[in-house]
């Protein structure tokens, strides 16, 4: 089996040679999943299992239920505790930028063998093996090359999967991330059999009631700042409660923030509605200007994401996070404004 240090990025030809001669894989992904992580998760299982591999995806019992856009996902044969075997299994880490973001111990330890698919800029290489793609549109399109280079033909529930990943995480081939290869994988998946209007019904369709009341909470609840350049809204344990929200119902709220005119930085900041302390936020930012970089504002504060979509958790009094936030917008906008 290849064998790369940690911390070098490894060739394409490297990474199929390590799929290609392991033959029991555990399969995870970051905690708290969006779609690009889950359909990579799911669509590498099966490209995996088509081979003949053993293959089991694990993800830990606290993430379920998973947001009500991806519970059509047939997850079959997922795991919530690692396997005993683990020391013996190929952990292939998807979509995730640093190791801590799945913090299930068993998959921090020091001799594990990890291959690290992700397409972050911010990846930490932190796998025997990185195989990481910044100027993938997502972590699914680096799967769906893989999926090529292993000889694998794509089942509708493969082709599906990436699908999702690659249509949640261009924001619906909006975003500036959306290349010339994300249309021609969408077309490929399409013709393999993926219905557009179903998975488009599936995700952004059928939202729950309580989900648009969040929605006009956090509306209801905007703040500008700096002539507009940060918009950034809250929501509290109580507004969650109010309306009978779960937690996942604020995805999607900070995109309505970045479509405001004149916004540089959009922000949502919430509640940690399963942390023991009250005082425990998660941060989501956007950018609306491409010209500001909101991953170096999480990393500031241990977090992380790409240059339009990033986030952090924090326990910072709503003053001095405000504080931060404008300070560090102000900061990258500076020399443009000199």
């Amino acid at each position: 089996m290849t064998v790369t240090a940690r911390g070098k990025r490894a060739t394409r030809a490297e990474v199929l040679a390590e799929l290609q001669a392991a033959g029991r894989f555990l399969l995870v992904t970051h905690e708290h999943p969006d779609g690009d992580a889950l359909g990579s998760l799911l669509a590498m299982h099966e490209v995996l299992s088509a081979l003949g591999k053993d293959s089991v995806m694990f993800m830990a019992a606290d993430e379920f239920p998973l947001p009500h856009e991806y519970r059509f996902f047939a997850l079959d044969g997922l795991v919530s505790e690692p396997p005993a075997d683990v020391a013996e299994r190929t952990v292939v880490f998807l979509d995730c930028g640093n190791i801590d973001r799945n913090p299930a111990d068993a998959l921090q330890i020091d001799d594990a063998h990890i291959v690290n698919v992700d397409h972050h800029h911010d990846n930490t290489h932190f796998g025997t093996v990185n195989h990481v793609v910044p100027e993938a549109s997502c972590t699914a399109e680096i799967v769906w090359d893989l999926m090529h280079g292993l000889g694998v033909v794509p089942t509708v529930k493969i082709a599906e999967a990436l699908y999702v990943g690659l249509v949640t995480d261009t924001g619906k081939f909006m975003y500036e991330n959306t290349g010339t290869r994300a249309h021609v994988m969408a077309g490929e998946l399409i013709e393999a059999g993926v219905d557009v209007h179903d998975v488009y019904h599936r995700i952004y369709e059928g939202v729950p009631c309580a989900k648009v009341m969040l929605l006009a909470r956090a509306l209801a609840q905007i703040e500008r700042h700096d002539a507009g350049t940060l918009s950034l809204t809250r929501l509290t344990r109580e507004d969650f409660a109010e309306v009978g929200a779960e937690e996942n119902y604020s995805e999607g709220v900070v995109d309505h923030l970045r479509a405001i005119e004149g916004t540089a930085v959009a922000a949502l900041v919430r509640d940690r509605l399963g942390s023991a302390d009250p005082e425990q936020r998660k941060v989501s930012l956007r950018a609306a200007d491409d010209r500001v970089d909101v991953s170096a504002i999480a990393r500031a504060q241990g977090g992380g994401g790409h240059r339009q979509a990033a986030g952090f958790s924090t326990t910072l009094p709503w003053d001095e996070l405000v504080a931060f936030l404008r300070r560090e917008v102000a900061a990258q906008l500076a020399p443009l404004a000199s």
